[in-house]
């Protein structure tokens, strides 16, 4: 099993290309499921992730044509053909990997009237039921019944154009319930629906295949069903997860690093958080610059909403930066309620935090110490990596497969910038 070993210390310079969202790709491309018509996604990140759905797709009759970029960050070119199907369903073997595999199931029922999906697997972040998925369905006409671990969705005559009220925001039942309703007929009112740019970034995709959509980036979207949607071009939006992550490496280690093929207002909560924290943040012709000197960093207080609010996906990482900040920081998590298993590994570099409840007390100290520590999730995975860049010595981040699953080879896009970092064959 691969590790990655890092030497803190080196502070950063130079130019990391963003690639592709992963939480883009993985909607975008259940989506080719609603037409016999393919469709081209350009700029997908070559992830684990996205080839475990690619697989998924696979086993569902759809031709999956796939072109790799030539250049580290550079994205891939999938051609997605549902021509026909050759089944229905979405078996445990891989939707236990990855949770966004759940995203095929508005899509199936929706085109061929019926689905049957395992109950997801992925990070063990957390419960993240999918009730609001099955909900949103029902809604629409569908018949929800469980069976053996499976979710069996039916409507044999179609989906119906509904309101559907969302108790809290949810970006995956937004995702299913956005592709679902795209074929149902008539009107469908999505409330307190998702805003985050994946979500646009999925809404213009379907747009481009024939749907017709209103309200993007707003908590309420109206969708017009329509009987077909046809072939389309779509490019994958930038990572704004792995933006921010590269962000706050910058402000960890010290250096200046530019961003490229990412925009601002993809981490607009970040920058201004980034900028008390006692970093800069300038916009580019190519993205962003972020240069913070060797000054340490200050203690911010954070809070985790959805967008546009602090990601959840960004609070280990920032609590990395804040390990070595001066002051005490309090970052409190809104959305999972398990998103703290990172702090043990932390504190076994030396970090001082105490968890309370949903808040983790965040005391800066001077320096972390290298130890060997273990990845528990996707975004843990990062944050440990972060911490060793400003540790003391040599820092081992066991597990790095979490890291596969939704960063690109960034151990590589790092030690361009002056990281001294390698994957090592454990």
């Amino acid at each position: 099993m691969d590790r990655i070993r890092i030497r803190g210390g080196a502070r950063l310079k130079g130019e990391i290309s963003i690639s592709g969202a992963k939480n883009a790709a993985l909607p975008l491309m259940a989506a080719c499921l609603l037409s016999d018509a393919p469709l081209t996604l350009t700029n997908v990140p070559k992830l684990a992730d996205v080839q475990s759905m690619a697989e998924l797709l696979r086993q569902l009759g759809v031709a999956v044509d796939w072109t790799p970029g030539t250049a580290l960050g550079e994205g891939g070119r999938y051609v997605l053909t549902a021509a026909s199907l050759s089944g229905t369903t979405a078996d445990y073997d891989i939707v236990r990997k990855m949770r966004a595999s759940f995203l095929v199931a508005g899509p199936l029922v929706a085109r061929a009237g019926q689905a049957k999906v395992s109950l997801p697997g992925g990070c063990a972040i957390g419960a993240r039921p999918v009730d609001l998925h099955l909900k949103a369905l029902e809604a629409l006409g569908a018949a929800v019944q469980l069976e053996e671990g499976y979710v069996i969705v039916r409507a044999p005559k179609g989906l119906k154009g509904a309101r559907i009220a969302f108790p809290f925001v949810s970006a995956g039942a937004t995702e299913n319930a956005l592709m679902a309703a795209s074929l149902a007929k008539g009107e469908t009112v999505i409330e307190n629906a998702a805003r985050e740019p994946e979500i646009v970034d999925l809404g213009d995709c379907l747009i481009a295949m024939g749907a017709k959509i209103s309200g993007l980036g707003t908590s309420r979207v109206t969708i017009e069903g329509v009987d077909t949607l046809h072939a389309a071009e779509h490019a994958v939006l930038p990572d704004r997860i792995e933006t921010g992550t590269y962000a706050f490496a910058a402000a960890v280690a010290g250096g200046e690093i530019e961003l490229s093929g990412t925009r601002a207002d993809l981490i607009g909560s970040i920058i201004p958080l980034l900028q008390a924290v006692g970093t800069e943040v300038q916009e580019t012709n190519r993205g962003l610059k972020v240069h913070r000197n060797g000054v340490r960093p200050n203690s911010v207080d954070v809070e985790t909403e959805p967008f546009p609010g602090f990601p959840t996906d960004l609070q280990a990482q920032f609590m990395a930066l804040m390990a070595t900040a001066s002051g005490t920081s309090h970052i409190k998590e809104t959305i999972f309620e398990n998103r703290f298993m990172h702090v043990p590994e932390l504190k076994r570099m030396g970090a001082d935090i105490k968890v309370e409840g949903d808040m983790a007390i965040v005391t800066g100290v001077e320096r972390l110490k290298g130890a060997p520590v273990m990845a528990t999730d996707l975004r843990a995975s990062s944050s440990l990596v972060l911490a060793g860049l400003a540790a003391e010595g040599e820092t081992i981040v066991n597990r790095v497969y979490h890291l596969d699953r939704g960063f690109e080879r960034l151990e590589e896009k790092l030690r361009r910038v002056g990281a001294d970092i390698e994957r090592q064959n454990a």
